[in-house]
């Protein structure tokens, strides 16, 4: 098929546009895909999308987000047209998300250092890129992210972040990294689930696809990098559990499905227990099992405002067992001082400083507006940049400079000028779109990509992206939170 199909008569795509081109015709890429969509029609698609969300809502695959303080649980959209990844383009992905994903971890490492304890060991407490002038300072010192008492949270050789969650977007240069999630990142679970309700409801396009990538089958990959996190004072096979803070989490549905996938109790603060030996057990089916691995997923901050049965504070609890040698906490508690926006601008000196290597993937341009010179370079600007504040996460506080109104862009330099310290610039990212069905019509929206990388003996990017969809009409949000949606990612086999 060379040619646009009625599925895509009125369709206008965007010049990045990744299954249509300018010129209207279909990428080669897509062509064994499109003439099944098309036999389906926009009404056989809709169809499967009703089928999908009745499935989806029976088995309560939801996201939540709060409103006005209260948790909201929303429908996880998933949308019947797939994303296809070329087997080559999935391994440069892979390839630099690994490469990342090992320099981060090296920077926590080094940010948690364990340092002596005499007068005058300050200077040599600072990390060895700061030291070397590679870094500043006061990427760590200042940074909302960094816990000093982190140190101690972590045995040594520990991979402080056990699973990380790289944010990508597709340019017409390439890929480019927009974001790492190191603390608590999610949407693993919802990827193997998108495969699941994608197929069962569009058997016909899922019909002969030998060697398509299974999501499903990173829970073994996540699983082994887990034990691998696994104490010194384990010497069997590790038990594992996944830490959550339950059904006031906005991620309950994940955290389950993960859970059960692979084998392991889920484990709420009012089910853990302090062991004789001073490790941690949960509770499972009235009987008390001891945990040599938790699977953390819910954020640092939240571990001292939760109790167990007898009123320890989950913080006390679980690095008391830590430091005994007990315990493993992944991922480890501290690692915002890693994704934070101030410190995503450093990563390639990172990845240049700890492995002696070139970056693989670029980042999108960004300025600190800490530093007087990037905030010297931004004024006057703000209305064609992006705004970020450094702690945010899920898109919250984001502020597009070009959508921006004369007032809000006065509110917004207020902002910046008052607190500077608190943000970060950058460039807008012209990235790509994807024919997704909006109300019975294929019409493009913005779409990124998810990459989730597992550390243990080695560190891997699993082959279970998540794409994340921008369902209103100009919008560049892509986050759950925000409305967004989700495609199954398909990694093709090698030609």
């Amino acid at each position: 098929m060379t040619g646009t199909t009625d599925l895509f008569a009125h369709y206008r795509p965007h010049p990045a546009d990744e299954v249509v081109g300018p010129d209207g015709v279909v990428r080669e890429g897509y062509r064994s895909v499109v003439p099944a969509l098309q036999e389906l029609g926009g009404v056989g698609l809709a169809t499967a999308v009703g089928e999908m969300g009745r499935e989806r809502r029976a088995r309560g695959v939801v996201f939540g987000s709060f409103v006005d303080g209260a948790l909201v649980e929303h429908p996880f959209p998933v949308d019947p047209l797939p994303r296809l990844l070329a087997a080559d383009e999935w391994d440069t992905v892979a390839r630099g998300v690994e490469q990342r994903t090992r320099a981060l971890n090296a920077f926590l490492a080094d940010a948690y250092r364990p340092t002596g304890r005499r007068r005058g060991d300050g200077r040599d407490a600072a990390p060895e890129a700061v030291r070397a002038g590679v870094l500043p300072g006061w990427l760590v010192t200042r940074s909302p992210g960094y816990r000093p008492a982190a140190v101690s949270l972590a045995w040594p050789g520990q991979q402080r972040a056990a699973v990380a969650g790289l944010d990508l977007l597709r340019t017409a240069e390439g890929w480019v990294v927009l974001e790492d999630n190191l603390r608590v990142p999610s949407g693993l679970g919802y990827a193997i689930v998108n495969r699941d309700s994608t197929r069962a409801a569009l058997p016909a396009l899922y019909a002969d696809r030998a060697g398509l990538a299974e999501p499903s089958e990173a829970v073994a990959v996540l699983r082994a990098a887990l034990a691998d996190a696994a104490p010194p004072a384990c010497d069997g096979p590790p038990q594992l559990a996944l830490l959550t803070d339950g059904r006031v989490n906005t991620a309950w549905f994940e955290h389950r499905l993960l859970a059960e996938a692979m084998g392991i109790p889920v484990a709420t603060p009012d089910r853990l227990w302090a062991t004789p030996e001073g490790g941690v057990a949960v509770e499972v089916d009235g009987e008390r099992v001891s945990v040599d691995v938790l699977y953390r997923r819910f954020d640092d901050d939240d571990l001292a405002a939760h109790l167990n049965p007898v009123g320890t504070p989950l913080d006390v609890l679980l690095g008391g067992a830590v430091r005994a040698g007990r315990l493993a906490l992944a991922n480890v508690p501290g690692n915002g001082v890693a994704d934070d926006k101030a410190t995503y601008c450093h990563v390639p000196a990172m990845i240049r400083f700890y492995l002696g290597e070139e970056p693989l993937l670029p980042s999108v341009p960004t300025w600190v507006l800490a530093d007087e010179g990037d905030l010297a370079a931004v004024r006057g600007r703000l209305g064609e940049l992006v705004v970020k504040p450094v702690d945010g996460y899920g898109g919250q506080g984001v502020v597009f400079g070009p959508s921006c109104s004369a007032a809000e862009l006065a509110e917004l330099t207020a902002q910046v000028e008052a607190a500077p310290h608190r943000f970060v610039a950058q460039e807008p990212v012209d990235f790509s779109t994807l024919p997704t069905l909006v109300d019975g019509v294929v019409a493009p929206r913005r779409v990124d990509l998810r990459v989730f990388a597992v550390a243990g003996s080695t560190t891997r990017a699993v082959r279970a992206p998540l794409t994340r969809v921008a369902l209103e009409e100009g919008s560049l949000l892509v986050n759950s939170s925000r409305g967004g949606g989700s495609k199954d990612t398909w990694i093709l086999p090698p030609r």
